[in-house]
Parts: structure tokens; C-alpha cells; sequence
């Protein structure tokens, strides 16, 4: 008996594969001919003083709103302009120090005529997005960005559906390598994406690790009762193993304790009991990457030492909890 949704997963894997399709048309384009005028639109970004203007109309319009947005999120200043409000005085927003990234399939886009005319007569960088190396767009543009015509996806040919994913993926393609050649940073990153849960993956240990005297730890000349009383007073379930010049020689965990009982286990050297060389983390780490040590040990904290190998902070799993990342 036929399932009800055959016919729905079919249209899926076509769809899927048709737009795939698309996308190998455009890497093919890249590496045998679009590549010069990628790179040149790459440089004339770049080397821009001003800002990114992204405009499109349609469905070209919704695409041009995600790459202006990033192209803002990693490090191109970049925003949308509607093509309908600039000939009703969004011109102004417009800069000659700026470079116009103009999206129309077709490159006749009636609403983009009075945005080509103004960066012409006013000497603005002008980059196409289009399908048609002869269009008016193309023609008037500094540098074309001609993408293959291919197969729409929809199956009457009509509906904007591949040829939307290579316009999207051309603009992610634009935004990566202009942050690869800014040098943009994870540090860089945080600063444009502050909130949620990507914000709290940017986070570092710094950020998040207890100080001072929060960080559990004891001399490695004393006995285990007083490493118990220090891991019951701090509550993080482990303690620091210091040296005379306090650098950090050994951890006892709950696990430690678990492993070494017996009567006599208070009068017991913690040396005898610490678990030498721990995984520590630097405070200059990302919070994510902690997490990532945190789940390989198997462990549920870690304390952060600073170059001389001192004991400064402890980060725990709560705490990575708390914030979002894990």
C-alpha cells in the first residue's frame, strides 16, 4: 500500500537535488570564470570607507535583508535599502564613500533604475547580482557577479526556489571571505552577537569562572580531613593541590575520595590521594571550549591557572549551565 506522504518525500529529494544542482553550477562558475570578478568585488568591498548597500526587490529584496544582515554580524558594516523608498528620498542614505550590492535574476528590475542612476552619477561602487551578463544591471555595474541560469526547483519554473539558495549562498560566500580578510575574531563575533545562546558560546572562562577566595585549595603538606573541610566549605566537589610557591600540583575530587576511603582516610597526606597533573584551562579560553574539556573527563569543573601554573579561578558545569552554553 502506497504511504499518503510518498508522493511529499519525493518532492522533497527532488527539490533538494535540483537546488544542490545549483549550487555545483555555481562553484563550477566560481573556478572557471566568476572567480576574477568575485575577488575584484571582494577588493572594491574592502577597500571601501563606507558601508555595504544591499537592495533588491521581491523575493531578490527578502535575500538582499539576510546578506546585508550578514554582512553587519561579521564585521562588513552593511544595511537594506528598499528600492520603492529610495526613489521617494532613501537616496540619502546613500554615500559616495559606500558600494551598492544591487540582487535582480533578471538584471531589468524597473524598481532598481533610479539606484543605478544615482551610483552612476555619483561615482558609488556598484556590484551586480544577477543571471543576465546583459542586462542593464550588468551593464552598468563595476563588477558582475553573473550567476548560472539552472532549473528552478519549482516545478512550473517559476516560483523563485534555487535560484534564491545561489543568491544566498553567493552573499554568505561574499561575507566570509571579507571577514577572512579583515581578520575578524571570535572576540570580533561576540561583539556584534552579545545575546542568546551564541552570545554565551563567545563567552569565556574569564567571564564566568569564580575568583579569590571562592577556588578551593590547600597546601600539599596537610592531611585529608582539612582537604575535606575545604571541598565541603566551597561546595564545587574538588580542591586544588598547592605547592609552597602555590602553584597547583594536584586535584582531589568527590571521585578521589570515593576511590582512597577508609578509616583512616582524614590522616592520610592529600599527596597520596591528589590526582597529579589535572586538566586545568586558561581564563582566556572560550566558555565552549571548557565544556568540551568538561564532557571528554568526564568531569563536572575545572580550575583556570595563570601562566606560573597559580590556581585563579574554577569554572563548573552549573555555570556553564546557567549562562547557555552547555
Amino acid at each position: 500500500m502506497t504511504h499518503p506522504l510518498d508522493g511529499a518525500r519525493a518532492s522533497a529529494l527532488r527539490t533538494i537535488r535540483t537546488e544542490i544542482a545549483g549550487l555545483d553550477a555555481l562553484r563550477a562558475s566560481i573556478e572557471n570564470g566568476m572567480g576574477e570578478a568575485f575577488s575584484e568585488a571582494v577588493r572594491l568591498i574592502s577597500s571601501a570607507t563606507g558601508r555595504v548597500i544591499v537592495t533588491g526587490m521581491g523575493k531578490s529584496g527578502h535575500v538582499g535583508r539576510k546578506i546585508a544582515a550578514t554582512f553587519a554580524s561579521t564585521g562588513t558594516a552593511a544595511h537594506f535599502v528598499h528600492p520603492g523608498e529610495a526613489s521617494h528620498g532613501d537616496l540619502g542614505m546613500i554615500r559616495n564613500e559606500d558600494v551598492i550590492l544591487a540582487l535582480s535574476w533578471s538584471g531589468e528590475t524597473a524598481e532598481l533604475s533610479d539606484i543605478i542612476a544615482y551610483s552612476r552619477r555619483y561615482g558609488v561602487g556598484l556590484v551586480a547580482l544577477t543571471s543576465n551578463p546583459e542586462s542593464t544591471l550588468a551593464v552598468e555595474a563595476d563588477i558582475a557577479l553573473v550567476l548560472p541560469k539552472v532549473e528552478e526547483a519549482c516545478p512550473n519554473g517559476l516560483a523563485p526556489t534555487t535560484s534564491t539558495t545561489m543568491q544566498i549562498t553567493l552573499g554568505d560566500a561574499l561575507a566570509v571571505a571579507l571577514l577572512e580578510a579583515r581578520g575578524f575574531t571570535p572576540e570580533d563575533f561576540r561583539t556584534f552577537h552579545p545575546g542568546g545562546k551564541l552570545g554565551a558560546k563567545l563567552a569565556y572562562v574569564r567571564d564566568i569562572m569564580h575568583r579569590g577566595e571562592a577556588v578551593p585549595r590547600i597546601a600539599e603538606t596537610v592531611r585529608m580531613g582539612e582537604a575535606i573541610v575545604e571541598m565541603s566549605s566551597r561546595g564545587f566537589g574538588c580542591v586544588a593541590v598547592v605547592d609552597g610557591e602555590g602553584r597547583m600540583t594536584g586535584v582531589i575530587s568527590d571521585g578521589d575520595l570515593r576511590r582512597h576511603m577508609r578509616p583512616d582516610l582524614t590522616t592520610v597526606p592529600v599527596t597520596e590521594v591528589m590526582t597529579r597533573n589535572p586538566r586545568v584551562v586558561r581564563e582566556q579560553m572560550l566558555a565552549v571550549e571548557a565544556l568540551d574539556q568538561l564532557n571528554k573527563s568526564k568531569i563536572t569543573a575545572l580550575f583556570v591557572v595563570d601562566a606560573g601554573q597559580k590556581p585563579v579561578g574554577i569554572v563548573h558545569v552549573h555555570d556553564l549551565l546557567r549562562i547557555g552554553v552547555a
